[in-house]
């Protein structure tokens, strides 16, 4: 009989393979400095480039904190991904602009998401995928809930 299985260490298994398997991709040198949470917030800027974006938003939208969001801006910027232009309306605001370099890699990034979905999903019903979205939408809220006393023991 097999042991016991942990829902955490089983996606991070999952997440160590997908690791592998894309660090097996050779455009993936070229995104080497856009990934991970660089690559989230450069794909959500992209797909916000109607409206203006501050670090704020990039705060709230990930649940980062601030000075996380900080550090993580001012490496993009040196690494020519984003640009901070002030805004006429306050001096202090800085809205955050996706340099070319940044849309070109969201773009490979998209690619390489499409290719790891397709490999994923292979063998996979629609309605065992909708199963899997499911569980994952409420492993996700039961963290994301604080723990009472009686949940956590």
């Amino acid at each position: 009989m097999p042991g016991k299985k942990y829902i955490a260490l089983e996606l991070g298994k999952t997440g160590n393979l997908l690791k592998r398997n894309y660090g097996c991709n050779p455009e993936r040198q070229k995104l080497e400095e856009a990934t991970g949470k660089n690559s989230w917030i450069i794909h959500y800027l992209a797909n916000h480039q109607d409206k203006d974006i501050y670090q704020r938003d990039i705060e709230s939208t990930f649940s980062i904190r601030r000075s996380t969001v900080s550090n993580m801006l001012k490496l993009m910027e040196k690494k020519g991904y984003i640009i901070r232009k002030s805004v006429t309306s306050d001096a202090r605001l800085k809205k955050l602009v996706l340099t070319q370099k940044a849309l070109d890699a969201d773009r490979m990034l998209m690619e390489q998401l499409e290719e790891n979905d397709r490999l994923l999903k292979r063998n996979i019903s629609d309605e065992e995928l909708d199963v899997f979205f499911r569980v994952l939408e409420k492993l996700r809220s039961n963290i994301e809930l604080p723990v009472t006393k009686t949940e956590g023991g």
